[in-house]
């Protein structure tokens, strides 16, 4: 059965050089699409086969200015779906995510929400790292990327979308959107890659996004902030 226009999901996945990982994440989302849900690929200027290899298994492939504010702007421009899904191009996702998500967003007042998130790898370490992540967002009322943000199309056009900043997007997002109502916080778990501590350390890593959180919660701007985050993969 099709899903109906304020019940339909729009996946949208920003990429950059993703050819590793985006067929795994876009197989996954293909039952989604056969129930009539709609998957949206936004590529922010890749030099691999990302774009090629993901054509077949999504709706739209499109290509923006390289960032995920952008990217994620983009997607949500061209979606045509009642729901807005925002998924990293490196993460798994549970069977029933859709189910999860509509479910959320039918009851109540509660027009966005996230999931929680667990790392492939890195052990005891990366199952802590997940636990704060999951803990200080369901008391903070913030997501992150990685969570998997979901809103209605309605509340996320009533709060102007994405901003247009090259870092901290899913943050400024997340307290547009509190200033609304606060999110769902769903106890599943989406699966994302541990590659960034992998590839940078896991103490740099942790430092610098505290730094960089505590950096922008004291006013400085997400621009200053893109001169530090490094060349490691967000």
């Amino acid at each position: 059965m099709a899903a109906t226009d304020t019940a339909r999901l729009s996946v949208i996945v920003p990429a950059l050089n993703e050819a590793a990982a985006i067929a795994d994440t876009l197989s996954a989302l293909q039952p989604m699409r056969e129930r009539g849900h709609e998957v949206i690929l936004v590529d922010g200027g890749s030099s691999d086969r990302t774009m090629d290899i993901a054509r077949p298994l999504v709706d739209r492939v499109l290509s923006a200015a390289r960032g995920r504010a952008c990217q994620l702007q983009a997607g949500a421009d061209a979606a045509q779906g009642g729901i807005f899904w925002f998924l990293h191009a490196d993460t798994g996702v549970p069977v029933d995510a859709e189910k999860l998500i509509i479910r959320a967003l039918g009851y109540g007042s509660r027009e966005w929400g996230r999931f929680d998130i667990r790392f492939t790898g890195g052990g005891l370490r990366m199952r802590l790292v997940a636990t704060g992540m999951n803990l200080r967002s369901r008391l903070s009322g913030i997501a992150t990327g990685d969570q998997g943000i979901f809103v209605s199309r309605g509340l996320f056009e009533r709060v102007g979308g994405y901003p247009d900043i090259p870092l901290m997007e899913d943050i400024a997002l997340s307290r547009q959107l509190r200033r609304v109502t606060r999110p769902v916080s769903l106890r599943t778990s989406l699966c994302t890659s541990a590659r960034r501590w992998q590839v940078n350390g896991y103490l740099r890593t942790v430092l610098l996004m505290w730094g960089l959180r505590l950096a922008y919660s004291a006013g400085l701007s997400p621009a200053t902030l893109a001169k530090y985050y490094g060349t490691g993969p967000r």
